[in-house]
């Protein structure tokens, strides 16, 4: 396999050095519990709140939508903590792992060991951006159609998690068939639709069955307190509305997190990675509402992938400085996100 090299730069411009780069960012990788917790709890508590509310307010009225959307961006944030536990080391913050699945995993329909492993490899220089990168899919080559239904196929992905958990999960116990199916093909949050998970990336996940079993019974408690009216029927209705709409947010967020012009057989250098990959500073508060947990600065996150998501904007200010804005490093700068969607609407039509 041959090494693309993004178009806007030639090979020899491809020279950053990231051992240099890293001494810069050299004491920001320790990560605070604390930090932690009381960013994730927060969000979850004013998500799952606000959820609340919009329950108990009037149908359609001004005041359920207002919270509505109150409660989706909560919620994204908290739930794009399970970035965070992706790059977590074994055996680190387990504590925070199953209340990530309790407050978030689990009711959403997304426990964590959709993401391990696929998450991973995408992170892999072998792997980025190739058939076997789940979460790349080269949007700019294939044509604006599949940015279209990305987006579209958010609204479908509650209903598909649901269907999988809640019926597919106890028949594929006396289907083989079925089960593999399910595990290959139904058990990862990727962006690409032909992606299939390997069986080595799930066999070896310590307490996947565990959570599969977790999640099943709470979506049967769920729709059992709904059929038995111990709660009202909108909570499903609410329930679907907030986890479409964090997916929907999330759809477009990727888009603007990479070029997306690999052709998928070609293996990329690490400096090419960072230079597929987008950093939107924005404004701070208003960008980490459509990016949070660090997420605006993608680049950033894959030059280093163990930063913590609250030291990314110091490690991005740190490289400019040293860098400059016209450095290799500065090129993966977007000024914001209608104009990293737009380059790559412009990309996909040709």
């Amino acid at each position: 396999m041959t090494e693309q090299v993004h178009e806007n730069f030639p090979q020899g411009q491809v020279d950053f050095l990231v051992g240099g780069a890293r001494d810069l960012v050299k004491d920001l990788f320790r990560r605070n519990p604390l930090i932690y917790w009381g960013d994730f709890l927060f969000s979850t508590l004013l998500g799952w709140g606000a959820f609340v509310l919009a329950l108990k307010a009037p149908v359609f009225s001004s005041r359920q939508i207002l919270f509505v959307g109150i409660s989706c961006l909560a919620l994204y944030r908290a739930v794009l903590f399970i970035h965070e536990i992706a790059h977590f080391k074994k055996g680190t913050f387990k504590v925070f792992r199953w209340v990530w699945n309790m407050l978030c995993g689990f009711p959403f329909m997304i426990p964590v060991f959709l993401y391990q492993s696929v998450h991973f490899d995408h992170h892999k220089q072998n792997f980025y951006g190739t058939q076997k990168d789940g979460e790349y899919f080269p949007f700019a080559l294939k044509g604006r159609k599949w940015i279209i239904i990305h987006i579209l196929f958010s609204f479908l992905v509650p209903i598909l998690f649901l269907a999988r958990f809640a019926i597919l999960a106890p028949l594929s116990l006396a289907d083989k068939r079925l089960r593999t199916f399910l595990m290959v093909r139904m058990s990862a949050l990727v962006i690409d639709l032909d992606y299939r998970r390997p069986e080595s990336s799930w066999k070896n996940l310590e307490g996947w069955k565990i959570q599969e079993f977790l999640t099943f019974l709470m979506a049967w408690v769920f729709i059992g307190a709904v059929v038995a009216k111990i709660i009202p029927a909108m909570t499903l209705y609410l329930w679907y509305c907030v986890t479409a709409l964090i997916f929907m947010v999330n759809s477009i967020r990727t888009l603007a997190a990479h070029r997306y012009q690999n052709p998928e057989e070609n293996v990329m250098s690490h400096p090419n990675q960072m230079l597929d990959s987008v950093n939107i500073p924005g404004i701070g508060w208003v960008t980490s509402l459509w990016a949070p947990v660090g997420l605006r600065f993608h680049a950033t996150h894959h030059l280093f992938p163990d930063l913590p998501y609250y030291v990314l904007e110091e490690a991005h200010r740190r490289l400019i400085q040293d860098q400059g804005k016209n450095s290799l490093y500065g090129q993966t700068v977007c000024s914001g996100l209608f104009p990293a969607l737009n380059q790559l609407w412009k990309h996909a039509d040709r």
